[in-house]
């Protein structure tokens, strides 16, 4: 029996995803200082999606805490995480490489730089300043982990860690140094927490720009799976199927860059997300891109609402960055596949 006969149907692994994306969204805006049931919590909802669905029989505090403090932050949670897997899966297609992630390719440092430079320059700056700074660190470092990584057209798995490694530690550095040389200690401070990825204090006005982002590049990568599907299977094939490689690597670059910057500003670094979600997905459904780019999505969603629910609960009432946790599981599953790939 071959391997892609014992997967399950794609369209039951989609559902199955959908429900567990579901479930987990419940749970993140049920589960909190003050519980709230599950019940009650789609009665609200549906209560603000038309008031003649269902009559308010709740006090108004409830509905101001999952539909202002909650609700908020779950969306956030799932847009970041939807993001950060397809990312992920991109840049392991495009660099053909499955330990390539946003975090370890100096992608999500390179963002924090232009974040940083940001948040300590103070006020008078728009709200897009953030996003398009961020999104000019993540381009610059993708661009020189790629160059430096690559060598006499080729490019090995060490060259491309260790490339993302320096980049990523040089850029870090920059971002401590702009954060020690600040004159105000409160920006300083606030940039030291945004470094360490989280989702404390989203609100709906700092959802709707990585939202945005992250569902125009999406939109692309799923009308460029099938270059992303010859990439993946061999550079000198897809360039003797007619793909101009570097040309499409490029523009897989700014995607990426577009909607790193747009995450990054809005949560800080997380990290290993964009790792982990891809190889699972790829046992579930396969190497082809129309169906793993869905299926990322919706897995990489439930995945940070859980690490964010988590990072709400383990410590309360003190809230850990979700980075953190992140790292915490991503950090191991690295080494053992870095292990496992050496190996082989």
């Amino acid at each position: 029996m071959t391997p892609g006969s014992q997967r399950v149907p794609y369209g039951l692994v989609l559902t199955m995803l959908a429900g567990l994306l579901l479930m987990c969204a419940t749970a993140g805006v049920t589960i909190g200082s003050v519980a709230l049931p599950p019940g009650q919590v789609w009665q609200i909802l549906l209560h603000q999606l038309h008031p003649m669905l269902v009559d308010p029989t709740w006090p108004p505090v409830r509905a101001s805490i999952v539909l202002d403090a909650r609700l908020p932050r779950v969306a956030l949670a799932a847009v970041i995480g939807a993001g950060l897997a397809c990312c992920g899966m991109v840049l392991q297609a495009v660099v053909r490489n499955p330990l390539a992630d946003p975090m370890l390719l100096g992608v999500s440092s390179g963002a924090s730089v232009g974040a940083v430079a940001v948040l300590v320059a103070g006020a008078g700056l728009g709200v897009f300043m953030l996003p398009l700074a961020a999104f000019l660190g993540a381009l610059v470092a993708l661009v020189a982990v790629y160059f430096l990584a690559r060598t006499g057209g080729r490019m090995t798995t060490l060259r491309l860690i260790l490339a993302g490694v320096a980049v990523a530690e040089v850029l870090s550095a920059v971002a401590s140094l702009l954060i020690v040389t600040s004159d105000d200690p409160h920006k300083a401070q606030s940039a030291v927490r945004w470094m360490l990825g989280g989702l404390g204090g989203a609100t709906w006005s700092t959802v709707w720009i990585p939202a945005v982002a992250v569902a125009v590049g999406i939109a692309v990568l799923l009308a460029v799976t099938r270059p992303l599907n010859l990439l993946y299977s061999g550079e000198e094939a897809a360039a003797a199927l007619g793909l101009d490689v570097h040309r499409f690597r490029g523009a897989m670059f700014v995607v990426v860059a577009l909607m790193v910057g747009a995450m990054v500003a809005v949560s800080g670094a997380i990290g290993f997300v964009g790792l982990i979600m891809p190889h699972i997905v790829r046992m579930l459904v396969g190497a082809d891109h129309r169906r793993a780019l869905p299926a990322a999505a919706l897995l990489g969603a439930s995945f940070l609402i859980v690490c964010d629910i988590a990072a709400r609960t383990v410590a309360a009432p003190e809230e850990l960055p979700v980075g953190v946790l992140t790292a915490l599981v991503g950090g191991p599953y690295f080494l053992w596949l870095m292990r496992r790939k050496v190996s082989a």
